[in-house]
């Protein structure tokens, strides 16, 4: 473990940690620590690998939003959401964007039989549409979870 790791974990783990609590308890991932995130991910990229770095993680950035944004002009994600894998995307490099998105759809599917499981014990109705914001499952924390995995790994 190099002293760049620790670096990139400091960077990244805060923002992690902020994002996931935010969407458990507030359902919503501000866009300021998207952008905070994004950037951090993007200047990191250059400083340990170059410019020919910083293309990689832009391109995986990028085309993590415009999949992020079409997947909530359909209602299958949250905005915030979207936004905040396209931020975390910008920490790793073109070639580990299967990495990624496989740690967080495994977290996402252990977040969401947790979640399903205490709303049930709790005996609250799991609805397919709701506009309650607390009835909806709170993906940030599997996002979050799933690029500190990929980071560690």
């Amino acid at each position: 473990m190099t002293t760049v790791f620790w670096t990139e974990l400091a960077l990244l783990l805060p923002a992690c940690l902020y994002a996931g609590w935010s969407d458990a308890f507030e359902r919503r991932i501000s866009n300021w620590l998207c952008l905070l995130t994004v950037a951090a991910g993007l200047i990191v990229a250059v400083v340990t690998g170059g410019v020919a770095e910083l293309g990689s993680h832009a391109l995986h950035s990028a085309a993590a939003l415009v999949i992020g944004m079409v997947l909530f002009r359909f209602g299958m994600v949250g905005g915030g959401d979207a936004k905040f894998y396209a931020a975390c995307a910008a920490w790793f490099a073109w070639p580990d964007a299967p990495r990624l998105l496989l740690a967080v759809s495994i977290s996402g599917l252990v977040l969401f039989v947790a979640w399903f499981t205490i709303r049930r014990i709790m005996r609250k109705p799991v609805r397919a549409k709701s506009e309650n914001n607390f009835d909806k499952l709170p993906y940030g924390i599997a996002i979050a979870t799933g690029a500190v995995i990929v980071a560690l790994a």
